[in-house]
C-alpha cells in the first residue's frame, strides 16, 4: 500500500458473536499504525452496524479504512460494495491488509471498486429473480402474500352495516382495532359492489 496523500489510518474490526474475540483483529490493525479502531460484535448480515455507520460519518478527505480482511467489513459482494462506494463518496480510501488488491490507493483497487459495482448488479439481479420465483410458487400454492388481515370477513362485514347505520368512522375503527383509513376503504369497496348489482338489475328490465 501507497503511505502518500493518507491523512489518518482508521480501522474497523467485527466478529459475528459476543463468544468470539477481537483480540487478533485489533494487534494486526494497532501494528499497522491505525489511529483509531471501530469495533463492533455483531453479525455482517445485520444492517444496523452503529459502529460503522459511526466510522464512514467521521471519514475526512484522504483518510484511510483498513481492515484485517474483506469479510470482516461485508458478507457479500452487493453489502461490500455499497459501503466502500461510501467510503469514497467521502472521498477517502479502503484498503485490506489480508488482499492487497484491494487498496482503491491503487489503479488495481479502482479497477477492483468497478468489478464490484458490476457484480452488485448481477447479484442484486439474482435476488430480485429468486424473490420473484418463490412468490409465483406461492402464489401457484394458494398462499396468500403480504401481512394477514386484522380481521375476518365476517369482521368486515359487520363494520360496513355499522358504517351503514351511520355509526362515526373513529367509533367502528376504535370497537375493531383497525384504521379509520380501513373503514372507510370497506366502506365505499361495499358500496360500489352493491352500484355495480343494481346497475345490473335495471339494465336486465
Amino acid at each position: 500500500m501507497k503511505e502518500r496523500d493518507i491523512r489518518r489510518k482508521i480501522g474497523y474490526a467485527r466478529v459475528s458473536t459476543i463468544g468470539q474475540t477481537l483480540d487478533t483483529q485489533l494487534k494486526t490493525l494497532k501494528n499497522y499504525g491505525c489511529e483509531n479502531i471501530f469495533c463492533e460484535k455483531v453479525s455482517g448480515a445485520n444492517a444496523q452496524r452503529n459502529q460503522l455507520r459511526k466510522m464512514i460519518r467521521s471519514l475526512k478527505k484522504e483518510d484511510t479504512v483498513i481492515v484485517a480482511r474483506i469479510d470482516r467489513l461485508a458478507r457479500s459482494t452487493f453489502d461490500l460494495f455499497a459501503i466502500v462506494h461510501d467510503i469514497t463518496k467521502k472521498g477517502a480510501h479502503f484498503y485490506s491488509l489480508a488482499e492487497p488488491w484491494a487498496d482503491t490507493n491503487t489503479s488495481t483497487g479502482r479497477l477492483m471498486l468497478a468489478v464490484l459495482a458490476g457484480l452488485a448488479d448481477v447479484e442484486r439481479d439474482l435476488i430480485r429473480t429468486r424473490t420473484a420465483e418463490g412468490r409465483a410458487r406461492a402464489i401457484e400454492q394458494g398462499k396468500r402474500m403480504g401481512r394477514p388481515p386484522k380481521i375476518n370477513a365476517q369482521e368486515k362485514q359487520a363494520v360496513i352495516r355499522r358504517r351503514l347505520r351511520g355509526e362515526p368512522l373513529k367509533s367502528v375503527a376504535k370497537d375493531f382495532g383497525i384504521s379509520v383509513a380501513t373503514v372507510s376503504r370497506l366502506t365505499i369497496a361495499a358500496a360500489c359492489v352493491h352500484t355495480e348489482k343494481k346497475e345490473k338489475a335495471l339494465s336486465s328490465y
